[in-house]
This record gives C-alpha cells, structure tokens and sequence, in this order.
C-alpha cells in the first residue's frame, strides 16, 4: 500500500536551525521520494517500507533534543504527483 506522509519538526529552543537541517539530511538519505518544502519535508511509497525508514530518525532526533514537536500527516496513496485541476 502506498503513503504519503508529511513532516513538520519544531525544534522548541532558540537555535532551531541545525536540529532541522540535520533532521532533513537524514530523510534525503532515504531510498523513497522526498519533496522538501519551507513549511514541511514529504515522503511517499511503500507504508512498511517508508514508516520503518523514518521512525529511527525520529527517534534518534527525540532521543538528541530537550524539547521538540512533530507533526506528522498521513495519507493513504502516493500523492506525489498531485497537481490542482481547479
């Protein structure tokens, strides 16, 4: 079955930035499709494979840091190719 799932960390500390720039290396690594956004890193493919790639980061992540958010969203279906048609 295939996913979409959207990211969105939030470091809760003043210098934020390198918590999110390291956390997104990590996702690029990843051997699924990823598209980075200002407000949010997306990833699609296969459930399984996709949710077992991303919850070691997220852990490690959570593990390095005092205080920091996550949101996620998921989507049944591969949504990587959505385009409005309005």
């Amino acid at each position: 079955m295939k996913i979409s799932v959207e990211l969105t960390l939030a470091p809760l500390k003043d210098n934020y930035v390198p918590t999110i720039k390291s956390f997104i290396k990590k996702l690029r690594k990843l051997k699924v499709i990823i598209n980075e956004t200002p407000l949010s890193t997306q990833i699609y493919g296969e459930y399984d494979e996709v949710i077992n790639m991303i919850i070691p980061i997220i852990r490690k992540t959570f593990e390095d840091e005092d205080a920091i958010m996550l949101q996620i969203k998921m989507m049944k279906g591969d949504r990587s190719q959505y385009e409005p048609d309005f």
